[in-house]
């Protein structure tokens, strides 16, 4: 199953090609369900959001095979749906942390704890630092980001003050991607690297958690030296 994800993660421009020329119009109910997955069950916070979006703005420019086939997404659909998935998705998470969120933190499959406390204690941290405004930043942090929204429910974040943050950063993360995906995804270079350049997206996505996990380090060492 791992190597299926990262065969996946790796290869999206080959597997969105063969889906849209397979299923068609479905495939925007399809990326619908990823974004939705992603950002609405606290459990499933390794699904390629990032690289999705910016794969999905490549084919709403057109992406072309060797046999000539061109395979094209609709760019206001793409906007739309997936911004629409992003919202509703923290919004279902939110509104489980909300009604069952502490019930799910003790939950364990094979004595294992369903919900990593270190993701948990991560998301924490996080707000601590940004406030409210972590509905909005954590959006560009994978992992954090659907862990966000569940913590907000839990913590009882305001609904409106929430709903107003989800909003802009759903959008927001969405728009940008995408277009990234639009003006660039089919420059020669990205093309002819196109694997190396969702690596690279996945990497800069994981900065922001590798630079806090740094930081919590030297923090624990001075505290153990003092």
């Amino acid at each position: 199953m791992l190597n299926s994800v990262i065969d996946f993660l790796l290869n999206l421009d080959s597997h969105l090609f063969t889906m849209i020329m397979n299923y068609g119009i479905w495939v925007y109910a399809i990326l619908f369900g990823f974004i939705f997955i992603e950002t609405g069950l606290v459990i499933m916070p390794f699904l390629p959001g990032d690289s999705l979006l910016f794969t999905a703005g490549t084919f709403c420019a057109g992406v072309q095979n060797d046999s000539g086939e061109t395979a094209q997404l609709s760019l206001a659909v793409i906007l739309i749906a997936m911004a629409a998935a992003a919202i509703l998705g923290d919004s279902l998470n939110y509104y489980l942390g909300s009604t069952v969120g502490l019930r799910v933190l003790g939950w364990k499959v094979f004595g294992k704890q369903l919900v990593s406390q270190k993701n948990i204690d991560k998301t924490h941290d996080f707000y601590a630092k940004h406030g409210s405004k972590t509905i909005i930043i954590a959006r560009f942090v994978p992992i954090i980001r659907t862990f966000a929204p569940f913590v907000a429910g839990v913590g009882d974040m305001h609904f409106k003050k929430f709903i107003r943050y989800n909003v802009i950063g759903g959008t927001g993360w969405v728009v940008l991607l995408v277009f990234l995906g639009y003006f660039f995804g089919n420059l020669s270079f990205v093309k002819q690297n196109f694997e190396i350049v969702l690596l690279g997206i996945i990497i800069l996505s994981l900065i922001p958690v590798a630079v806090e996990f740094i930081r919590n380090k030297r923090k624990k060492r001075k505290q153990r030296k003092e």
